[in-house]
């Protein structure tokens, strides 16, 4: 459980009201207490927040507004409006599992780099909040440490978050875990066949690998996390500018993604055999680096036209579903911050998917529904699929057009799963570019709540 969670003890009541409920509760305060909350302006608008004094100079109670009330996330506000101290929801919430995982996600901080840290930070008075009866905190404290985990890789810069850094965040979960854990580094992956995350890394002087990580009883349904690991994309020698440069340390994301949803499905204990796959590359710019017109050879056996060698994630990706599809697990899922044209089309709060499953596209909504993970499905439209043809290879990358962006790459990426039938891409952002209640602005894990959510009703 999280040292944000108490089980019991002395506790300030927080009373979440919304702007009706807040009427019923002022006929029914004291004559001093109406008056206070008048004369304060409070007005329940979601995140506000007011004490009642008692009277002896002690704070009696907290009002807290959660507005509409349509959104669970509001109790994310909680842990950046409480004065340190413990504080308990009076009366609780019906459904309490989203307000305690939103309470849980509002107290996350990243301060590695800050010098006013101190080392006694875990000493450090928090607000902390009594479980109400019968909520499992175990969950909601798992799903946390789980988004804590992206959160972290994503914030760390580049230059402490190399393939080397993220192969180190894979082996910690391999220890803590007891996985079976290989890597294949630099050359070797010429010598292993993995030729598209060997061309994608080699220009850098941190080796490109690919991670390959296996847990769980070997006769269990076999499910398959793929992450697209860019630790940092220049965009190689069709180089980006400077600002779109400026947060590519999130180019990893995707990698994040699948190691933070891996940590809760075996900090659960599902009942599958789980295999974590990623492509670990730094895009950079050198004299070998792959160029516009290369024609690549992959795993699959398909040769590649290079269009631009800025489009690096999808050709990692690749090779890794490649090798994730030769198994024929019941179930692959990639995740990879991948397109811009996902972020033109749907915004950076609602990543797509694409399947040609229909009762997995289901599910996943249903899930995501459920635990307000939104996603959203895009069409796998076989007619684009000509936009990649290649004259002189099998295929081209991208396509040489401005529209459809994300689907021609989630075209592409289809190529490549051709034994497996059920595969979901999720072409996910990867940060917060505002902060809202539970989510503040930085690195985030999209879409593994809703993953989660689907795997633990198939296989808990």
């Amino acid at each position: 459980m999280l040292d944000v969670f108490v089980e019991a003890g002395p506790a300030t009541p927080v009373t979440p009201l919304s702007p009706d409920d807040l009427e019923s509760w002022l006929k029914t305060a004291s004559e001093e207490s109406a008056a206070w909350v008048n004369a304060q302006g409070f007005k329940a608008k979601a995140g506000e927040t007011l004490a009642l004094p008692a009277p002896n100079g002690t704070v009696e109670r907290v009002l807290f507004g959660i507005g509409t009330g349509d959104d669970p996330f509001v109790y994310g506000h909680l842990a950046g409006k409480l004065k340190p101290g413990t504080y308990e929801l009076d009366p609780a919430p019906a459904d309490p599992r989203l307000p305690l995982l939103a309470f849980a996600l509002g107290t996350y901080s990243f301060d590695r780099y800050k010098s006013s840290r101190s080392e006694g930070d875990d000493a450090t008075p928090k607000v902390q909040l009594v479980v109400p009866p019968g909520a499992d905190c175990q969950e909601a404290s798992r799903i946390a440490r789980g988004v804590f985990l992206g959160r972290d890789l994503i914030n760390t810069p580049a230059s402490d978050m190399g393939p080397a850094e993220l192969e180190h965040a894979a082996e910690k979960l391999h220890h803590r875990f007891d996985t079976r854990f290989s890597v294949i580094r630099g050359d070797d992956l010429l010598k292993e066949n993995y030729p598209m995350v060997h061309a994608v890394g080699r220009a850098s002087d941190r080796a490109p690998r690919l991670i390959d990580m296996t847990w769980g009883r070997s006769d269990a349904p076999k499910v398959t996390l793929v992450g697209k690991g860019v630790c940092f994309d220049t965009g190689g020698l069709n180089l980006k500018p400077g600002n779109f440069m400026a947060l590519m340390k999130k180019d990893m994301g995707g990698a994040a993604a699948a190691l933070s949803l891996a940590q809760v499905i075996m900090e659960h204990g599902l009942d599958v055999r789980l295999r974590v796959l990623i492509g670990a590359v730094e895009n950079s710019v050198a004299g070998n680096a792959f160029r516009p017109g290369d024609v690549l050879s992959s795993r699959k056996g398909l040769t590649v036209e290079i269009g631009n060698t800025d489009a690096e994630g999808r050709l990692v990706l690749g090779d890794a579903l490649a090798e994730a599809d030769a198994e024929t697990p019941e179930l692959i899922i990639d995740f990879a911050t991948l397109t811009g044209a996902a972020r033109v089309a749907l915004g950076p709060e609602l990543p797509p998917f694409f399947t040609k499953d229909d009762a997995l596209a289901a599910e996943i909504e249903t899930a995501a529904t459920d635990v307000n993970d939104p996603v959203w499905r895009l069409p796998l439209w076989a007619p684009y699929d000509s936009w990649l043809d290649s004259k002189i290879a099998d295929v081209n990358h991208i396509s040489d057009g401005p529209f459809a962006g994300c689907i021609t790459a989630a075209l592409f990426l289809n190529r490549f799963v051709t034994d497996t039938s059920s595969y979901v891409h999720f072409d996910i952002y990867g940060w917060n570019a505002k902060a809202r209640p539970g989510r503040p602005v930085g690195g985030d894990v999209q879409a593994i709540r809703a993953l989660y959510a689907l795997l633990c009703t198939r296989y808990a």
